[in-house]
């Protein structure tokens, strides 16, 4: 699997595919503290349509300033109100957003950085989980009466910031982890140094779920933490100290079309995981025995059909 994994990761254009990320709004700043800022916020917006909470972020950031750290350093509740009055997306509300941009500003006077916070949590704690949970009850740490009464009440603040962190994935937190602990390299930053990589866990969506399910790196079908855990201690095996390495790659694969929830014979018989693949050999032979005279694919040099 990992020679197969190496290679497809190689194959990768991921500045390419930076534009179609919500890590290309970081990637606009060269300070630690901006692009942590940017960051969380993009990534705490990322969900649904990609053409829907794009212009969001791109929106808020413009307003911010060439400093984002700078902005929530200095903002105060009626800052906010100005902000983001009638501010919404799918189920958030200005209030929502407030309460993150006010918690970074409050955890940037106190601690200096967001990656402090994190690793008090961490230290503390002892298990990601743990971490992410402080980190998030920590960044909600503000004056909610007087932003409900400047902005009215929250609405999708828990999707936004859960704390509790749940049982489920946390994709949208783990994926900040993951632009602020590896690397750096042509997508994620490492300005975190003091989280390792190893402690990581995917950032567990659609894309990847299903890919991991084909691969064999997981028999569930939950986009839950203990899927996360399962998928990340199988890439673990593969790369004990940089598991979640291949999750760009793997995520934009299923990002692009390339291997879409239904599979496409074509795609499957071009895709350089074929091999390692536990549904796109039998896509193939399918799609070939319903063509007279057609030759069954090769792989490895072995026939699709002999394989399984």
């Amino acid at each position: 699997m990992r020679p197969r994994l190496e290679a497809f990761l190689a194959s990768t254009d991921a500045r390419a595919r930076i534009g179609f990320d919500p890590v290309e709004f970081p990637h606009r700043y060269t300070d630690p503290r901006d692009i942590e800022v940017s960051a969380l916020l993009a990534a705490a917006l990322a969900y649904g349509r990609a053409d829907l909470f794009r212009p969001k972020v791109d929106a808020l950031l413009n307003r911010m300033g060439p400093s984002p750290a700078s902005f929530v350093r200095a903002l105060d509740v009626p800052g906010a109100a100005a902000l983001l009055s009638g501010f919404v997306y799918r189920f958030n509300v200005g209030t929502d957003v407030a309460v993150l941009l006010l918690g970074m500003g409050r955890v940037l006077r106190a601690h200096g950085s967001l990656e402090a916070l994190f690793v008090q949590g961490l230290e503390a704690r002892g298990t990601l989980h743990g971490a992410l949970d402080a980190f998030t009850t920590g960044l909600r740490q503000v004056p909610m009466e007087e932003l409900r009464a400047a902005l009215g009440p929250e609405r999708g603040l828990h999707h936004l910031l859960p704390s509790p962190l749940g049982a489920g994935a946390a994709k949208r937190l783990n994926l900040f982890l993951r632009w602020m602990v590896r690397g750096p390299d042509a997508v994620d930053f490492g300005i975190w140094k003091r989280v390792p990589p190893a402690t990581l866990l995917i950032p567990l969506d659609t894309h990847i779920g299903r890919i991991s399910q084909h691969l064999g790196l997981t028999r569930r079908k939950d986009l839950t933490w203990r899927t996360a855990e399962e998928v990340t201690a199988s890439l673990r095996a593969l790369d004990a100290a940089d598991p979640v390495r291949y999750d760009f790659a793997l995520c934009h694969y299923g990002m692009s079309g390339a291997c879409p929830a239904q599979p496409v014979p074509e795609n499957c018989a071009r895709c350089p995981l074929l091999s390692a693949c536990g549904v796109g050999p039998r896509v193939v032979a399918t799609a070939t025995r319903r063509v007279p005279g057609a030759t069954r694919p090769r792989v490895n040099g072995v026939s699709v059909s002999q394989r399984r």
